[in-house]
């Protein structure tokens, strides 16, 4: 079942979601978004060293990589206005 959420939730006990409004634990938002798989992703891939002024760099890319694509509709939600990919040599005219 799909259920949608207004505000954000809150994995705790790595099973059980938690709605925003209803955590009565302290909320550290900055360290909790450093537990996503978005995260890693992009820090893993991030040449600029400043988490706020991400410069991505990814050495390869797939066109059905469901994962990608999901980076790089964040990176254009988050107001980047570019996102330079590599290009195998053997790929180009």
């Amino acid at each position: 079942m799909i259920k949608l959420s207004e505000k954000g939730v809150f994995l705790a006990s790595n099973n059980e979601i938690i709605a925003e409004e209803h955590f009565t634990g302290e909320i550290k938002k900055e360290e909790a978004k450093k537990g996503t798989i978005a995260w890693s992703i992009l820090s893993s891939h991030n040449t600029s060293g400043n988490m706020d002024k991400l410069k991505i760099k990814f050495d390869s890319l797939a066109s059905h990589d469901i994962t990608f694509v999901g980076i790089v509709q964040t990176a254009k939600a988050s107001g980047m206005g570019t996102f330079p990919a590599a290009v195998c040599a053997d790929q180009l005219p």
